[in-house]
């Protein structure tokens, strides 16, 4: 799945403090006042490296960059899920603003869901109800939902989303592909730890011997790597067996370890990179209370 191409500036402009916005009309009047390229980044806040490489990326794109931190609760299935989710706004805000940032969203629950609305929904039933969707029901219509509101009230010339979430940007791509929206969908690769752990916001509640199991995931990666580009392997069941080894291995509960199409993730009767571009691997698993997601194209290059 190619990066969509944004002409790039020559540097990244200096940091000034970005401004803060909190309410839909007030954002919607700052837009209308800016001239320019625009990018937004959607976030859920409790930034990491991962979101500032990902806003300095952004930045060396577009003149303006809109950073919207909002923990959304449509699309958490469970309660505890999300009160436990890390709020972190002003460090968040502060980090915005280091990185490039030039306004922050900041929306509460009753400015994206009035009380008063009937709610619609959105959705990708072709790809949202697998692998994370049979895991986390109405998580993906809940993301769709946020993220085109996000992109009517801001109006961006291009929305970037990083490729750790990857069933999440298939599903976005495809709900920006089929409304035909006026915006371009932007690929910004994963960012990882130097051990190679994918960064997330949830890294933060591993405790030190979780830490060190949680690196199975990117492991077992790797182990589908090397079966697929340096063995040769084409059976996909090979290869999600080697993947689910090396996972358990590290005492991670397996959510699941597949190889997939990398535009549609249906599944595979044989590995043949050269005629689809790669293949993505995508795994997901429990390390304690901690539900961890992480992917990797085999046989093909990911820029």
């Amino acid at each position: 799945m190619p990066m969509e191409p944004v002409e790039s500036k020559t540097q990244v402009p200096a940091a000034t403090q970005a401004v803060v916005f909190t309410g839909v009309d007030e954002l919607r009047e700052y837009r209308a006042s800016l001239s320019g390229t625009l990018a937004l980044i959607p976030t859920m806040g409790a930034l990491h490296e991962g979101h500032l490489q990902h806003i300095r990326h952004c930045r060396s794109q577009a003149d303006h960059v809109i950073v919207s931190i909002f923990v959304n609760p449509t699309q958490f299935n469970q309660n505890d899920d999300f009160q436990a989710y890390p709020r972190t706004l002003e460090v968040d805000i502060q980090a915005c603003s280091d990185a490039g940032a030039t306004c922050v969203f900041t929306p509460d629950a009753e400015g994206m869901y009035p009380p008063d609305q009937i709610g619609a929904q959105i959705d990708v039933p072709a790809i949202s109800q697998m692998l994370e969707g049979a895991d986390r029901p109405g998580h993906f219509q809940g993301v769709c939902r946020v993220v085109v509101k996000l992109i009517h009230v801001v109006r961006p010339d291009f929305v970037s989303f990083g490729r750790k979430d990857y069933q999440q940007l298939c599903v976005i791509k495809a709900v920006v592909d089929d409304l035909m929206m006026p915006v371009r969908v932007v690929e910004v690769p994963t960012v990882r730890e130097a051990d190679g752990l994918a960064m997330s916001s949830r890294n933060k509640r591993l405790e030190t011997e979780q830490r060190k199991r949680a690196l199975g995931l990117f492991k077992s990666l790797c182990a589908g790597k090397r079966l697929v580009e340096e063995d040769g392997e084409t059976d996909p069941q090979a290869v999600e067996q080697v993947m689910r080894s090396v996972m358990e291995s590290h005492q991670i509960d397996v959510g699941y370890a597949v190889v997939r199409h990398p535009k549609t993730l249906g599944e595979l009767s044989c590995i043949e990179p050269s005629l689809t571009g790669g293949v993505i691997a995508l795994v997901a698993g429990r390390v304690g209370p901690v539900r961890l997601i992480d992917n990797m194209l085999l046989g093909a290059d990911e820029r």
